[in-house]
């Protein structure tokens, strides 16, 4: 039992939770060894690693403000090409205006031309008709009235000079009344 007590005194004496002094000493030489093995090893190419993401996240986000500005600049071109466009469009729309206004007032004219040239042709076709049935007439109506002439008279008048004097006579005392009566 001795032996017993003698640890649980010495236990008694030893703190349980404080490590020996030798210990202590080695673990802190381990702990320098280790930690100054990591700065001087791993902690550079951590250093590197990190330096490195930092420049590929500045360098992205300097990319994607170019890109940014540049895909603006080309908005803002296409829509001045847009602007420009609509603009070209309303001129050419008002030129084909003007342009069909001028064709429908050209065909208008052209129509009216034509239909005075038709008109003019229609009485001068009128007037040679009026005037072949006007001869035509004059023929006939001097041949029935030679005839019955001959027949009231009881004579022939088959002398041609008598006869056409005899007819423009009486066709003219016609026109006389003809006209008087207008």
């Amino acid at each position: 039992m001795n032996l017993a007590m003698i640890l649980a005194q010495e236990a008694e004496k030893e703190n349980p939770l404080i490590p020996p002094w030798p210990e202590v000493v080695i673990g802190l030489i381990a702990f320098v060894i280790v930690f100054g093995f990591l700065a001087k090893m791993l902690l550079p190419n951590i250093n590197k690693v990190l330096e490195e993401r930092r420049e590929a996240i500045e360098g992205g986000i300097e990319k994607a403000d170019a890109a940014q500005a540049e895909a603006q600049s080309v908005l803002e071109q296409y829509r001045a090409q847009l602007t420009e466009a609509r603009h070209e469009a309303a001129r050419l729309r008002q030129e084909a205006t003007e342009q069909g206004t001028a064709i429908i007032q050209e065909m208008r004219a052209e129509g009216q031309r034509q239909r005075d040239e038709i008109i003019a042709a229609g009485h001068a076709q009128l007037a040679a008709d009026r005037k072949a049935a006007a001869t035509s007439l004059r023929q006939d109506v001097g041949k029935l009235a030679t005839d019955l002439a001959g027949k009231l008279v009881g004579e022939s008048l088959e002398d041609v000079a008598r006869q056409s004097r005899a007819i423009d006579r009486f066709l003219d005392e016609l026109e006389e009344k003809a006209e008087a009566g207008r």
